[in-house]
């Protein structure tokens, strides 16, 4: 799902300097908005964007009433980064809580840092489920229900909570990269679910899953297994045997 961003400002020559640098982040869509008061606030109600430029020497915006109510409407506030020519305007880009402040004109660079800044600013939303697409069969799996991934030659296995086995054609390295926080590569062959790891044994070199799967770990991949522990002795009450 795209990034929605509203630039709200009548400069032309701005606007497009800001898309022309912008395109280059194929998960933002930007839209342009003029200074027109009821125009921006149904424009933000309409879209919900998590980024707003805007021209902060604008006489047509109120904006104590802009940030009211877009504040009152959206569950999740935009990022604001403010548009002006005039540096004394930074203080009140910064009073009202705007990330970022762009002195016109601007240069390419300043614009990406912003753009940069941003999009690590931005929550990152938790997939909860994974695609399997083969052909025109498109097989969807919740990432709750996964228990471990299998690597199978130049295929990969995934291991279910309800006992099925279901076989994708990608590597396991691929899925590696995509697969949400909760899962650690253990060993060459494994991925794991740390929601579903009910002991590590350290000495046999294995994790042990809910329903008693016994999964290797390597050396290799010793640094992902203390942070799993790490992560689930947070969670625990210990008691020495």
């Amino acid at each position: 799902m795209a990034i929605e961003c509203l630039i709200i400002d009548d400069d032309q020559k701005t606007v497009d300097f800001i898309k022309t640098v912008g395109n280059e982040y194929t998960q933002i869509a930007f839209s342009i908005i003029r200074e027109n008061q009821d125009e921006v606030l149904n424009a933000i109600l309409i879209k919900k964007p998590a980024i707003i430029f805007i021209n902060i020497e604008s006489n047509k915006i109120n904006f104590l009433e802009m940030l009211f109510e877009t504040t009152l409407f959206m569950d999740d506030s935009p990022i604001f980064i403010a548009l002006s020519s005039s540096e004394k305007q930074a203080f009140n880009a910064y009073k009202y809580n705007f990330l970022y402040f762009l002195l016109k004109p601007m240069d390419e660079f300043s614009i990406r840092k912003c753009l940069l800044k941003t999009l690590k600013c931005l929550p990152k939303k938790e997939i909860d489920t994974i695609c399997l697409k083969s052909h025109k069969d498109y097989h969807y799996l919740d990432i709750s229900d996964i228990m471990y991934l299998k690597a199978d030659n130049n295929t990969t296995d995934f291991y279910m909570i309800d006992g099925k086995v279901i076989s994708a054609y990608k590597t396991l390295k691929i899925f590696e990269k995509s697969l949400p926080k909760s899962f650690y590569r253990i060993h060459k062959s494994y991925i794991i679910n740390i929601n579903c790891i009910s002991r590590i044994h350290y000495g046999k070199s294995t994790c042990i899953i809910k329903n008693s799967h016994k999964l290797p770990f390597s050396k290799t991949f010793l640094g992902n297994i203390q942070e799993i522990n790490e992560v689930l002795s947070e969670k625990a009450l210990f008691t020495l045997n």
